[in-house]
């Protein structure tokens, strides 16, 4: 009996990967058609109801498993995230074909498909329900168009898990089964192989028939309410930005960091695993709560109504490591936030700001430092162009001296409040501040293209260092246990951006170990403790970063 519930569950585990293929490619259509992408906002819904424990050690253990392997963090950590929502439901509906092809037994065949499409249902309804959460479907029949697609293919895959069922029945006992009740018990037939032959036959006519039925009436429903992802608008292709410290006599040395960062490869950490999809003509930034005058605006209306402020600035995710890929830097355009605010008039009682998203991402910022600060920027453009769908079209906010998951994208509401309420990564016990620490990084040592000076030989060394709003004082470098040695500073884009460095270190032969470390504007050294991830751990090191290397011919 045991042997024969092992054969039946991996039969329905095998039965449920056949049909759930078709179906998330199905659903990969629809998404293409615009609607959004079950799994994904099943995936999202699930990391929005995880404690923060768990979400923070899954999202370590996963950039870990990137690192350990080889790979580019930035580049490939969205795919892992979408690959493993994908497994996720695929699992699921694994182990639903399991349970399915264990419990049904020794009943009537009609009763057979009828569990089998309230099966797939109950998939269907759970994973609509979660994603509805998430998702905000757009074109004919909104919410519930997309909800009865969603419920009509699971359906058609529970139906066919059914007749796969049927089918699969005498491979694990053989023998007809033609009507009456489903039997379990062994086969009568004494032929040898001819009843499996004929089995395997039927259980494969049944395969195809399920898939093919399943694809094609689903093609058809996908049609129902589908529409085409329209993009941002893109401005005109102007010349590079010129960078304001073109002239500054210090010069990066070779395998430094670009000290400004295109936007195709600026870094994307956010929840959402299909980006939010605001189309600009319908968007409109809604200001209200305790306000005298709340507010309704187009993009037009916020571009034409408040003069355009640029400021060069850097950008950190909390989470990055020390020499991580999660930091960059570009120019930002956009308006005071203080300044909409101040139309808008905030009431005696106001304290606190708060912004809203159509992903349910949420953050706060305190009135007072909004008042207090102009570079708090609603910014609509990067590097001069509006923003990519993927990095907040078509707002979002900067604030200087907080890490990335303080200030939110794809803003669609503004909200002031008497009372705090914590955003999305406070609320799961992750940094309420989010102040940037102070990190100095080694980018790249070149053993391989040393510089002779006065008949001495010198390795270039050269790397980068960031403190937030707090600017970098100076920055210096060590050689094993030896003094601490100036290293030469470029002059910053901005009093916001990141600090390029480079070290002339005298050549010795032999084994080396190098270490750096910053002091910011006020001549503070940088933090020696090491904090969890969550409190931005990865920007602060003993000193910073250690190299050991060997330059030695």
């Amino acid at each position: 009996m045991a042997r024969s519930g092992i054969i039946r569950g991996l039969t329905g585990a095998a039965a449920a990967a056949l049909l759930t293929t078709p179906l998330l490619g199905l659903f990969a259509a629809a998404w293409l058609a615009g609607l959004p992408f079950l799994p994904y906002s099943v995936f999202e819904w699930l990391i929005s109801v995880l404690p923060g424990r768990i979400v923070t050690f899954g999202l370590d253990a996963t950039l870990g498993a990137l690192r350990g392997l080889g790979l580019d963090v930035a580049a490939t950590a969205k795919t892992a995230e979408q690959v493993l929502a994908v497994f996720t439901l695929f699992v699921a509906a694994l182990l639903v074909g399991v349970l399915f092809f264990v419990l049904v037994r020794g009943v009537r065949r009609l009763r057979v498909q009828v569990y089998g499409v309230w099966a797939g249902i109950a998939l269907g309804v759970f994973s609509t329900a979660t994603a509805l959460t998430r998702a905000a479907p757009a074109g004919t029949g909104g919410k519930a168009g997309f909800a009865v697609l969603v419920l009509v293919l699971f359906a058609l895959w529970g139906w066919g898990l059914a007749r796969l069922r049927l089918a699969a029945l005498p491979l694990a006992s053989p023998g007809p089964a033609t009507t009456g009740a489903v039997p379990d018990g062994p086969s009568p037939s004494g032929r040898p192989g001819g009843d499996w032959l004929m089995t395997r036959r039927r259980f494969l006519i049944q395969v195809g028939g399920a898939v093919a039925t399943l694809v094609v009436a689903g093609e058809a429903f996908i049609q129902v309410g589908s529409r085409q992802a329209t993009p941002p608008p893109a401005g005109p292709a102007g010349e590079p930005v010129a960078l304001p410290n073109a002239g500054s006599p210090v010069t990066p040395v070779a395998g430094t960091r670009a000290e400004y960062t295109p936007v195709a490869k600026f870094y994307r950490v956010d929840i959402d695993l299909a980006t939010p999809d605001i189309a600009a003509a319908a968007y409109r930034l809604v200001v209200d709560g305790m306000v005298a005058t709340p507010l309704s605006l187009t993009l037009g209306e916020l571009k034409a109504g408040f003069a355009p402020v640029e400021q060069f600035a850097t950008l950190s995710c909390i989470s990055n490591q020390i020499g991580g890929p999660f930091i960059g830097t570009t120019l930002w355009t956009g308006l005071p936030l203080r300044d909409l605010l101040a139309k808008a008039e905030p009431a005696a009682g106001a304290r606190f700001v708060r912004f809203a998203a159509p992903d349910g991402f949420e953050e706060e910022i305190d009135l007072a430092s909004v008042e207090a600060d102009p570079r708090i920027l609603l910014v609509h453009e990067w590097d001069r162009q509006p923003l990519t769908r993927e990095h907040g079209f078509p707002l979002r906010v900067f604030i200087p001296d907080r890490y990335g998951m303080k200030q939110p994208k794809w803003i669609t509401r503004i909200t002031l409040t008497a009372d705090s309420k914590p955003g999305y990564w406070v609320a799961r016990n992750w940094d309420p501040v989010a102040e940037v620490k102070m990190t100095s990084v080694i980018d790249t040592v070149g053993v391989k293209s040393p510089v002779t000076r006065g008949g001495r030989t010198f390795i270039p060394v050269g790397g980068m260092a960031y403190s937030g709003a707090k600017g970098i004082s100076r920055v210096e470098v060590r050689i094993d246990e030896g003094p601490w040695e100036a290293a030469e500073l470029r002059e910053p884009l901005s009093e916001l951006t990141w600090v390029l460095w480079r070290y002339d270190w005298p050549f010795t032969p032999g084994t080396h170990t190098l270490t750096v470390r910053a002091f910011d504007g006020r001549g503070r050294p940088q933090e020696t403790t090491q904090k969890p991830s969550a409190q931005g751990v990865a920007a602060t090191g003993l000193f910073g970063e250690q190299r050991t290397i060997d330059p030695s011919p």
